[in-house]
């Protein structure tokens, strides 16, 4: 029977019944499962196609889109409710929960579909998932008051999602990683399934097809979970074609270390930081045209650079007295210091008694009262989303300058000045917006292609007349020519980066992306 057909009952002294208490409860798992997979497919756009607030938004807004579609088609639904949403149920429960999964083996066997798939299953299952709240209001109205229906329903939607929004980066992903968490929820949706069919057990045509199809999807769910790693291993040994030796989800990012006839390589979020060929180069570039300005410098300053690399450099410098790395994920710099083959490659570096390691956010250490240093190394990932980009902003060279000693050296790590152009030029007029002096000059690391660099300081860069002995790449007198800039890579007009437009994420992701499309 339709449910207008169905007679009202007024609700009495005796408070929630059973079913009524199941089905709110319902309402908090549902919600919590479709954040979750709302959020899953936002956080691996971000990690995957950079910009995380282009991602984010969009994502979002195709989801609630959705999930209006899905609230209007719940209108069509008229007979048997209880059956359409134990339906839904398991649809969500096994599209939503195996979306991680399937977009990490698209980005590694198919990436030319992905954003078609990205959307299309953030589509389905927003419409899916708009189907649930009304036709579990339409089902508890046989019960419940409008009034009361209304507002019970919204407080259990609401609290389902607080639950979510604060597990999610704190717990889950840590803890169990993308794909098994997005499985997991799935488990719980065709849980609810199962629920409601024992629910309305009496009311359901067929209740042996639905305790098979229930039993089929949990089943599926748990076999996908049990094997998440291998899904994950079989996704990422073909998008790193090396043997994956170490990877990890943290709240800040996704850590692969692999190992091929390259030697070890570190990709953060898919971006490659380092390879074990040539990572000597890209360093020895980095620290030693700074540090062997200086001088003597004794209190220095490394800004990201969780891997050590950048310290091991430093610490050639017999005037080194103290070394404050700034690395906001832990994950990082644990690994580098206790995993023993990639403590190796640092030289021990971040375990020595002269390293103090500070796992926060660079921006937020830099604003609070501190030492000033005599080099600071800004080693960070380049700036594919704004949340990386607000450390290339002139507020952020701002505080860098007040950290920054009279005579000292600031030297920041600016994309390919060839590839990059206007992105690498715009840092240099971002540096220079703030008072210091912008020194470029670039090196050329077979594993990323012609790199550039800019040294910021109060006075004028002055060419060291020696290095430390047993460098690899760097010797004092091919250094003035990393200084000299062709045709192809010289200066370019450009805008000052603000934290209010971030035009730097926009123009690297527009010259990145014509690299990429080629």
């Amino acid at each position: 029977m339709s449910d207008a057909a169905l007679p009202a009952r007024t609700p009495d002294a005796r408070g929630p019944q059973p079913v009524e208490i199941a089905l709110l409860a319902s309402v908090f798992v549902v919600a919590a499962c479709g954040l979750v997979y709302e959020l899953s497919a936002a956080a691996l756009s971000s990690y995957l196609l950079g910009d995380s607030v282009l991602q984010f938004s969009t994502i979002i807004g195709t989801y609630l889109f959705a999930m209006g579609v899905g609230s209007w088609l719940s209108r069509y639904f008229e007979r048997q409710l209880p059956a359409h949403f134990l339906r839904i149920e398991l649809m969500v429960a096994l599209i939503g929960g195996a979306l991680p999964a399937i977009l990490f083996l698209a980005n590694a066997y198919v990436p030319s579909a992905f954003r078609l798939l990205l959307y299309g299953l953030v589509t389905v299952v927003g419409t899916l998932v708009g189907l649930e709240i009304p036709l579990v209001m339409r089902i508890l109205k046989r019960n419940i008051v409008l009034k009361n229906l209304v507002s019970q329903v919204l407080t259990f939607d609401y609290l389902g999602a607080l639950a979510v929004s604060v597990a999610f980066p704190l717990v889950l992903v840590p803890q169990l990683g993308m794909i098994r968490t997005g499985l997991l929820f799935g488990f719980m949706n065709a849980a609810v399934a199962v629920w409601a069919l024992w629910l309305f057990r009496h009311e359901l045509r067929r209740v042996g097809a639905h305790a098979v199809a229930c039993f089929l999807a949990l089943a599926a769910l748990v076999a996908a979970f049990a094997w998440a790693d291998h899904i994950t291993t079989l996704a990422e040994d073909k998008f790193y074609q090396d043997r994956i030796v170490f990877s990890a989800t943290s709240p800040y990012q996704r850590i692969v270390v692999t190992r091929g006839l390259l030697g070890h390589r570190l990709f953060l979020n898919g971006n490659l930081q380092f390879a074990e060929r040539d990572e000597y180069r890209y360093h020895e570039a980095l620290v030693h045209p700074v540090m062997a300005a200086q001088g003597a410098p004794k209190k220095v300053a490394v800004l990201g650079g969780g891997d050590g690399m950048a310290v091991r450099e430093i610490l050639k410098y017999p005037s080194v007295e103290s070394v404050t790395l700034v690395e906001l994920d832990p994950n990082m710099t644990q690994l580098f210091t206790e995993h023993e083959t990639l403590a190796a490659l640092n030289g021990h570096s971040l375990s020595s008694p002269k390293v103090k390691i500070v796992n926060t956010d660079a921006f937020q250490w830099l604003q609070q009262p501190g030492d000033t240093f005599d080099v600071i190394v800004v080693d960070f990932p380049d700036p594919t989303n704004f949340a990386i980009g607000k450390l290339y902003t002139n507020s952020f060279y701002a505080l860098l300058e007040r950290r920054l000693s009279a005579s000292g050296y600031a030297v920041i790590q600016t994309t390919s000045p060839l590839v990059a152009r206007k992105s690498y030029w715009t840092v240099a007029t971002t540096v220079e917006s703030v008072g210091l002096r912008a020194t470029p000059y670039h090196a050329h690391v077979p594993s990323f292609g012609e790199w550039g660099y800019i040294i910021a300081s109060r006075r004028p860069y002055r060419m060291p007349d020696a290095l430390p002995s047993g460098l690899r790449f760097l010797s004092p007198s091919t250094l003035p020519l990393m200084f000299d800039f062709p045709l192809d890579m010289a200066r370019v007009p450009a805008e000052v980066n603000r934290l209010s437009n971030q035009t730097l994420v926009t123009t690297y992701e527009q010259e990145w992306g014509k690299v990429m499309a080629h």
